[in-house]
């Protein structure tokens, strides 16, 4: 069961329910979004049926969800929400463009590739410091120090940062600097991890495992949800299937079926799906055709010289292409270009 709290709900009246369920052999969860906040109940839904929780101070309704995905769910927020990381709205009302490096490398690799995605009409910056890699030899990242670069960037440039977390002790220290977590595929159920990243108080980007279901991949974010945070955004980043002439494979039905499901927005990475650069605009175009809310691209000022992931990153030419398709293709699918804040 679900319990949904009227936009007005006092912290009393948010209170009083838990402790209505509690005193029922209940436990409940509390998840806040930017417009209203969502309870989810734990134990004998037939004894919550006796508390008459609809009739409380503060209480919207009360749902009960058959989905196991209950906070995430569409059934308790029939409305898709929009998630908004310091100004940037991502939703169903913008496409938005978030780029940047796959990873950071110096602080003026960093700096030149976020003035590439700005110009390309960019929004948020993207930027790995942490790095888990299928090599334990291959370069795993500037930890701290990539993150004091991207902070540097985002004081030069106005956009926010999306960043990586690996490790659940590493989460207070990435979140003192991002302003959006980005859970990895290869993380994608770390359980510890994605309950750490959901009571941070930061936006969370959660990217769908290279394996995993759409019913896997929803409960994830639920686990987020459960530990009080319902600024979720979903990442499809394509899959791992029979198939190797690209890196992985786009599920672009993922779309349409997640944003049925969930309330949650849904964007794409194009990059980590194709894994080659002339793959990232073609997937782009069928990313924002499709009803995607965004896409995460890479970027890099020298690909040839990056330390992880070059050949998909894309150049000067690409974005010049890239900034035309943000501009044009949205109107044609009745969507709104997020721009940037400091534009």
């Amino acid at each position: 069961m679900v319990i949904v709290m009227a936009p007005g709900a006092t912290q009393d009246d948010i209170e009083s329910v838990v402790e209505a369920v509690g005193a029922a052999g209940g436990e409940a969860f509390v998840s806040r979004g930017v417009n209203r906040t969502i309870i989810g109940l734990v134990g004998d839904v037939e004894r919550f049926a006796t508390l008459n929780l609809r009739a409380m101070p503060g209480v919207a309704d009360a749902v009960r969800v058959s989905t196991p995905y209950k906070l995430v769910s569409r059934d308790n927020h029939p409305d898709r929400s929009t998630v908004t990381v310091q100004g940037v709205p991502i939703g169903p009302d913008t496409v938005t463009l978030i780029a940047g490096p796959c990873a950071v490398e110096t602080p003026q690799q960093t700096l030149e590739a976020a003035e590439m995605a700005k110009a390309a009409g960019a929004t948020l910056l993207r930027g790995g410091a942490f790095k888990p890699r299928t090599s334990p030899y291959a370069f795993q990242g500037l930890g701290e120090a990539g993150l004091r670069i991207l902070a540097d960037v985002r004081e030069k440039t106005g956009l926010p940062i999306v960043t990586e977390v690996v490790d659940a002790h590493d989460v207070a220290l990435v979140a003192s600097y991002a302003d959006m977590l980005q859970v990895g595929t290869r993380n994608a159920q770390n359980f510890a991890l994605l309950q750490a990243v959901g009571a941070a108080g930061k936006p969370v980007m959660l990217k769908r495992g290279m394996t995993a279901t759409i019913e896997e991949w929803l409960m994830a974010a639920e686990y987020i949800a459960q530990r009080g945070n319902l600024d979720i955004v979903l990442c499809e980043r394509g899959i791992r299937t029979y198939e190797t002439a690209t890196r992985n494979t786009l599920d672009i039905s993922a779309v349409p079926v997640v944003q049925r499901l969930s309330h949650l927005p849904v964007i794409i990475d194009p990059s980590h799906s194709g894994g080659r650069r002339d793959l990232v605009l073609p997937l782009s175009r069928a990313a924002i055709a499709v009803g995607a809310d965004g896409v995460i691209i890479d970027v890099h000022p020298h690909p040839e010289q990056a330390l992880c992931d070059g050949p998909q990153a894309l150049v000067d030419g690409d974005l010049d292409e890239l900034a035309q398709i943000m501009q044009e293709f949205p109107k044609l699918v009745s969507r709104t270009l997020t721009t940037s804040p400091s534009a």
